[in-house]
């Protein structure tokens, strides 16, 4: 899998790449990430990627030349191209499911506010958000598409089965909560906080059946 992400702040994703599982799913070759910045594909040479937006209006807008070439160069056959938007559909993990099949997910971090709707309507295959509130760019927002799909990927989390043991066959996905030790901690008030005693009891069956009643089902 290879992500393509086109922004105007390449460093905002240096310490994230080289931190956590994805680090290690790039360094065993089962992802690929790379950063492209979107003045590298302006023939301004102020490098501008925004101008004021027609109609009048706060802010600027990001250009849609410099994306349309970005992508141009960058689009395969299995690509999907994603733009974020508040607009946009709402992410979910059956979404997530969807983008793992694909060899290359192109995404484009805007900025100001917002992006020339044109690029939205002719060029982007899915307009995504990833929550009802906004932001002042789609740099976090593609953080979160490379996470979520990253963990998908045969290999990148270890072990199959920290995987399976969650998925669902429909691509949804089930939660449920989690503790580890101490088995008892005492706030500073005096409160004892305590695991479950099922999951310390050794019954499979009595903790699988905890879970299920406990469990969150996301898929939609």
């Amino acid at each position: 899998m290879r992500f393509d992400i086109l922004t105007i702040f390449p460093e905002i994703f240096d310490s994230y790449l080289g931190e956590t599982f994805i680090s290690k799913g790039i360094e065993k070759g089962l992802i690929e990430v790379n950063i492209h910045n979107l003045r590298d594909y302006t023939d301004d040479p102020h490098k501008r990627v925004d101008d004021r937006p027609f109609g009048g209006g706060l802010g600027m807008v990001m250009k849609i030349e410099p994306i349309y070439r970005a992508i141009s160069k960058l689009r395969n056959k299995n690509t999907k191209v994603i733009v974020f938007s508040p607009r946009g559909e709402k992410y979910n993990q059956l979404k997530c499911t969807e983008y793992s099949k694909y060899d290359n997910l192109i995404l484009v971090s805007g900025r100001y506010e917002g992006i020339d709707e044109r690029v939205l309507e002719n060029i982007a295959d899915d307009v995504i958000s990833i929550g009802d509130y906004d932001l002042m760019g789609g740099e976090l927002p593609s953080m979160i598409i490379i996470e979520s799909v990253s963990r998908l990927i045969k290999g990148v989390l270890g072990k199959d089965s920290f995987l399976n043991e969650r998925m669902m066959e429909n691509g949804g996905f089930v939660e449920y909560p989690q503790y580890t030790r101490p088995e008892v901690f005492v706030t500073k008030e005096g409160k004892e906080l305590k695991v479950p005693e099922v999951l310390l009891s050794g019954n499979h069956k009595e903790i699988e059946k905890w879970r299920e009643k406990r469990k969150k089902v996301i898929e939609n």
